[in-house]
C-alpha cells in the first residue's frame, strides 16, 4: 500500500502482503493443531513436555471458535466460498462467523458488495444457503 492510502477492510484495502496471504478459516487451524498435537502424543513419551501453554491455549480457542468439525465440512466451506471469487480475507470472515443473513454478511464483509465483482443479494444468499445446508448436515 503506498503511505499516503489508508487501509479499510470494508473495501479490502488492507495491504498487499495481507491481500496476497493464504489465510485460514478456525476449523481449518482447529484441524492442523489438533493433528501435531496427535503426532506429539505419539512421538513422546510424555506429551505434555511437547506441548507449550500457547500451543494448548491457541488449540483451544481455535476449537472452541470452530464453526465445523468434520474435515469433510472444512473442506466443503471452503470450495463454497471458493466459487464466488472471494478473497481470502474474505472467505476467512465469512466462514469463522457463519452469518445467516445477507445483512449480516454485508456488514461483516461490506467489501462483498463494493468491490469490482460486487455480488447481488441473490447470490450472497444462495452462498449463505450452501453453508448452512453443510453446518445442518455435519
Amino acid at each position: 500500500m503506498s503511505g499516503e492510502e489508508e487501509e479499510n477492510a470494508a473495501e479490502l484495502k488492507i495491504g498487499d502482503e495481507f491481500l496476497k496471504a493464504k489465510c485460514l478459516m478456525n476449523c481449518e487451524v482447529s484441524l492442523i493443531l489438533e493433528h501435531k498435537y496427535e503426532q506429539l502424543q505419539q512421538t513422546s513419551e510424555d506429551p505434555m513436555n511437547q506441548v507449550s501453554q500457547v500451543f494448548e491455549k491457541s488449540l483451544q480457542y481455535v476449537k472452541r471458535f470452530s464453526r465445523y468439525k468434520n474435515p469433510d465440512a472444512v473442506r466443503q466451506v471452503r470450495e463454497i466460498l471458493s466459487r464466488y471469487q472471494l478473497a481470502e480475507f474474505e472467505l476467512c470472515v465469512l466462514g469463522n462467523l457463519c452469518p445467516e443473513t445477507v445483512e449480516e454478511a454485508i456488514a461483516m464483509v461490506p467489501s462483498i458488495k463494493t468491490r469490482g465483482r460486487a455480488h447481488d443479494d441473490e447470490a450472497i444468499e444462495k452462498m449463505l444457503n450452501d453453508l448452512s445446508l453443510i453446518k445442518r448436515f455435519e
